[in-house]
C-alpha cells in the first residue's frame, strides 16, 4: 500500500502547476455536472430543498391541506377559503467543512480518500451553488485550517476546490481536531444553512458528537464519510507493515491468519456502526463514499432518496 505525493503548500506551487491544478478542476467539474444532470432530473435548488418563507400566490383550499397557511384576508373577500402558497427560498448558504488530515492521504484502489473528497466537494458545490446559491468552506489541514467566505458564482466554486485540493494532508497531526474545527465552523457561520462535514472521522465519536448535534440545532447538516475498503477488511497479502501517518507509530500486521483477519473486520464494523450512530444521534444526515465506488451515483442516490422522504412527509401531512 503506498501512497501518492501530496500537494505542496500554496506558497511553493509555481503558475504552470497552479494552471494545471485548475485545468484539472475544470474537467472535473464538467464531468460532476454531465453526470449529475443525466441523473437527477429537473430544477434542484439544493440538497435540502424546502417550502421557504417568502409569500407566493393565493388558491383555494383543497383537503388536505395545511390550515395554518389559510390566509384569512383573501378568503374573507372571496368567500371561500384560500392558502397562501409560499416560494422556495432560492438562496442557500452551504458551508462545507473538509478534512485534509494525514489519514486522508490514503487509498488502495486508483484513488485516495482525499481524491473521494475533493470530488464529493465538486458534487455538493455543483448541486448547491445553482440559483443564486453561497457556498464556503472551512479547511483543515495539517498546516493549518484555511476559511473560504461563502461566495455564489463558478469561479468562486473552482476557487473553492483549488483550495481543498492544495491543502496539506502531510504526516503528523492535524491543526484542529474534528471537533474542534465543527465548533469553529458553528461559530463563524451566522445564518441558518446546509453544512456538509466531510471527513473519515477517525477521531473519537465522543470528540466530535456533542459539536456536531450543537451544529444542528441551527444548521441542516451533512455527514460525509470517506471509506477505503482496506480500513474494512484485510487481504490475505502475508506481513504488512502498517503506519499510523498521524503519528508515526508501526506495527507488522500477518494477515495470513484468518483469526486476525477476522477480529481485524469486527472491530471496524464496530468503529464504523458506533460512528454512524453518533451522526445519526446528532440528528444528522449520513452518507457513506468508497474509494473503490461510483460516488457520483452514490450521491445522486442519496439526493434521490431524500427527495422521495421528504416528498412523502409532505403528503402524510396533508392527509392527516
Amino acid at each position: 500500500m503506498t501512497r501518492r505525493p501530496v500537494a505542496a503548500p500554496l506558497g511553493a506551487v509555481d503558475p504552470a502547476e497552479l494552471a494545471h491544478t485548475r485545468a484539472v478542476l475544470r474537467r472535473l467539474e464538467l464531468d460532476v455536472t454531465r453526470r449529475l444532470d443525466g441523473i437527477l432530473h429537473g430544477d434542484h435548488r439544493g440538497l435540502v430543498p424546502g417550502h421557504g418563507s417568502e409569500p407566493g400566490e393565493a388558491r383555494e383550499y383543497q383537503p388536505g391541506d395545511d390550515v395554518r397557511r389559510i390566509d384569512w384576508n383573501v378568503s374573507a373577500r372571496t368567500n371561500a377559503i384560500h392558502l397562501r402558497d409560499t416560494v422556495a427560498d432560492r438562496e442557500l448558504e452551504c458551508w462545507l467543512c473538509v478534512d485534509r488530515s494525514a489519514s486522508l492521504a490514503f487509498g488502495t484502489t486508483d484513488r485516495e480518500k482525499a481524491d473521494v473528497v475533493l470530488a464529493a466537494a465538486a458534487g455538493v458545490g455543483v448541486l448547491t451553488s445553482r440559483g443564486g446559491n453561497r457556498i464556503g468552506g472551512l479547511i483543515v489541514g495539517s498546516q493549518g485550517a484555511t476559511v473560504v467566505p461563502a461566495r455564489q458564482g463558478r469561479a468562486h466554486l473552482l476557487g473553492l476546490l483549488s483550495s481543498i485540493s492544495r491543502a496539506s494532508s502531510g504526516d503528523g497531526p492535524s491543526s484542529l481536531s474534528l471537533g474542534d474545527a465543527i465548533r469553529r465552523l458553528g461559530g463563524m457561520t451566522r445564518r441558518r444553512g446546509l453544512v456538509v462535514v466531510m471527513s473519515d472521522f477517525l477521531d473519537e465519536p465522543d470528540q466530535w458528537r456533542h459539536q456536531l448535534a450543537a451544529l444542528g440545532q441551527r444548521h441542516q447538516v451533512m455527514c460525509i464519510e470517506v471509506v477505503d475498503p482496506r480500513e474494512l477488511e484485510l487481504p490475505d497479502a502475508g506481513t504488512l507493515t502498517v503506519i499510523d501517518t498521524e503519528t508515526g507509530r508501526m506495527r507488522d500486521v500477518d494477515t495470513r491468519s484468518r483469526k486476525v483477519r477476522e477480529r481485524y473486520k469486527a472491530a471496524a464494523s464496530e468503529q464504523r456502526r458506533s460512528i454512524a450512530s453518533a451522526i445519526r444521534g446528532a440528528g444528522a444526515e449520513h452518507l457513506v463514499l468508497r474509494t473503490d465506488q461510483d460516488w457520483v451515483m452514490t450521491l445522486a442516490r442519496f439526493v434521490m432518496g431524500r427527495r422521495r422522504r421528504m416528498a412523502n412527509v409532505s403528503v402524510g401531512a396533508r392527509r392527516s
